[in-house]
């Protein structure tokens, strides 16, 4: 019997190259995807389930599973779905901080509740991994209830792996550095020449690698975790940043 998982967000950006990733390994995989906008899945063929909904909302998270084994064992969850809003504690309402921040936990937190509860009633094996980001550990300014929420979901992933490891439950975390999604490719787009050149300039200038990721090396780390190749990695949050957090420049700074 094929293997089946869930992705949530995984229309587009790192979340559809996982997808993609997952489709194109050997096998007869089948992915739930977990979308809000439907024209986010207009690419989609025939071993894509599209959920439209929520991701945050557990009825739609718990469909997603459900369509999910009815086409095979449900293996594995990947929390991409993410809300890229900011607010500053000084100039905003404190209800609008606390809602941003809830925003982007709440979808981690439920789809790993709901992916728990299906692997544990159908008694088998899963592995669940979360998208974080580099600014769990390193926040850049103005990025604080994004980045208060992946510190929170990194968090999550560690008490998780410990308290279901035992049944047969993997947890684990990929922390992206910048990535060349669509978003990535927009935000340059909506510069000058000259201001892309010098954005992507810092950008290499961040990284060691000298320039930021595609979704695809995203996605293959994700893939690993979930794999039987990584059946030993737990709890762990995965760098996936060209060393961008190691090499700990300040973005707003000087060399």
């Amino acid at each position: 019997m094929s293997n089946s998982y869930v992705v949530t967000g995984g229309g587009r950006g790192i979340g559809r190259a996982v997808v993609e990733r997952l489709l194109s390994d050997e096998g007869d995989n089948v992915v739930a995807v977990v979308e809000r906008d439907k024209d986010a899945l207009t690419w989609a063929g025939a071993r894509i389930v599209p959920v439209f909904g929520d991701a945050a909302d557990e009825e739609v998270a718990a469909w997603a599973a459900d369509l999910a084994q009815e086409w095979g064992t449900l293996a594995g969850w990947v929390n991409s779905a993410a809300v890229f809003r900011d607010a500053s504690v000084h100039s905003s309402p404190i209800s609008e901080v606390r809602a941003l921040i809830a925003a982007n936990l709440d979808l981690t937190v439920v789809g790993c509740a709901t992916a728990v509860r299906h692997f544990l009633a159908a008694g088998t094996p899963g592995a669940i991994v979360n998208i974080t980001s580099h600014q769990a550990a390193r926040p850049v300014p103005g990025s604080l209830p994004y980045s208060t929420a992946k510190a929170a979901t990194e968090g999550l992933t560690r008490a998780l792996a410990v308290e279901y490891g035992r049944r047969g439950i993997r947890v684990n975390a990929v922390a992206p550095g910048t990535v060349a999604t669509a978003r990535y490719e927009d935000f340059l787009a909506g510069l000058t020449s000259q201001e892309a050149g010098e954005a992507e300039a810092e950008l290499a200038r961040l990284h060691p690698l000298g320039r930021v990721a595609t979704p695809a090396e995203v996605a293959s780390v994700v893939a690993h975790l979930l794999s039987p190749d990584a059946a030993f990695v737990n709890g762990a949050t995965i760098p996936v940043d060209g060393g961008r957090t190691v090499l700990g420049l300040d973005p707003e700074g000087e060399e």
